[in-house]
């Protein structure tokens, strides 16, 4: 058995200090820092915060590689780069592109979902597919010529990776391929790149959707007299992705999501390809991008992704609203693993759950990240 002792433990309710953390694969459970066994292998927080890996079910890219590139070796590349941010468990995200980059993109992760649970970087948990059964008036940075009818047959025959599918509902004609998807599958639909009405989107949710994919973009907005998208994920019992880069949704709206949400709200990063490394012109499916400073766009101004780390979304999360630190880590740990099903193993330092756990200084910046109780970076 393994300790880490002179933490400040990040649970999901509160951070707990003066306990040890004692793990092997898994969480075994806490003792106080004194009581730690002589001669057993002890790790020395120094008072850095523990807590539980981060899941990021919403990453396009980083370091150069591109999901949809279909590389293996970008695909490890990733893997090796983010799990510095402490992500411990990932979702590839492919974008719309041709059906069969699609298709091969998810092959390349499905013949490396096993090599992932031991190589050194973060693990794939399956892959979230956004498009390309979306609205062309909100296709964002997506490429319209890529765009198609809603075909619950290619989301079944992936449904063992596809975590979530990112559709417009308002596009799917009596949301058949929604229910179709829902009934049959454990796969996660998620209504984003959508100009659904509020009450399309409501009945939406009723039919089967249970998540939004990047709140407040690519969708309807939130009006007085017309709800929109927004104003449905806002009432409706569903989980709601946020990218918390400061500059996707403003700051001054993280607590009153947050306060909204609740235990529904999920920080992803939307990362793109130029995650990672110095500003200039990238490429996604395709596409040719800018990345300055926060900010990705388009040659025409569209916004596209981010060049976020998850770390600091949480960071940018607990220091720009009211949300408890330990909060704004279940938004990018607990939520997110309980959002595509890993809540009873992973998302929480829980005893009995995986040893899924990183170490971070005062500003979270991560300086271990363990993954099924093995470090898997150090800093």
């Amino acid at each position: 058995m393994k300790f880490i002792k002179n933490g400040r433990l990040i649970l999901k309710d509160r951070i707990l200090t003066g306990k040890a953390l004692a793990y092997d694969g898994r969480i075994v459970g806490f003792v106080d820092n004194d009581d730690v066994p002589a001669g057993a292998e002890v790790m020395d927080a120094a008072g850095a915060y523990v807590a539980p890996g981060l899941i990021d079910v919403h990453i396009h890219g980083y370091l150069g590689q591109d999901v949809c590139d279909c590389n293996p070796d970008g695909i490890r590349k990733i893997a090796a780069g983010i799990v510095e941010n402490g992500v411990t468990g990932f979702l590839p995200t492919t974008m719309t592109v041709d059906k069969a980059v699609i298709q091969k993109a998810i092959d390349v992760c499905r013949e490396l979902q096993e090599e992932s649970k031991t190589w050194k970087g973060t693990a794939i948990l399956g892959v979230h597919a956004e498009g390309p059964f979306i609205n062309p008036k909100k296709k964002g940075a997506q490429d319209e010529k890529y765009i198609l009818k809603p075909d619950a047959a290619f989301v079944k025959k992936n449904a063992d990776m596809i975590r979530i599918i990112t559709m417009a509902p308002e596009m799917d004609e009596n949301f058949a391929a929604i229910r179709e998807i829902v009934s049959d599958t454990d796969v996660v639909v998620s209504m984003g790149h959508t100009d659904a009405t509020y009450e399309i989107a409501a009945a939406a949710v009723a039919n089967g959707v249970r998540s939004t994919t990047h709140l407040f973009n690519a969708m309807s907005a939130l009006g007085h007299r017309s709800p929109g998208v927004v104003g449905a994920a806002l009432k409706y019992d569903v989980y709601t992705e946020m990218i918390v880069d400061t500059f996707h949704v403003d700051k001054s709206l993280y607590s009153i999501v947050s306060k909204q949400k609740g235990e529904k709200l999920v920080f992803i990063t939307d990362c793109l390809p130029a995650g990672g490394l110095p500003e200039g012109e990238y490429t996604l499916g395709g596409q040719k991008f800018i990345a300055k400073g926060i900010e990705c766009r388009l040659p025409d101004g569209t916004i596209a992704g981010s060049v976020l780390k998850l770390n600091k979304g949480v960071w940018n999360a607990y220091t720009n609203s009211d949300m408890p630190l330990y909060e704004a880590v279940n938004c990018a740990s607990l939520h997110p693993a309980t959002l595509i099903g890993f809540g009873r193993t992973k998302g929480s330092l829980d005893i009995g759950k995986d040893a899924d756990i990183i170490l971070a200084d005062d500003s979270f910046n991560v300086l271990k990240t363990i993954i099924g109780g093995t470090v898997r970076y150090e800093g």
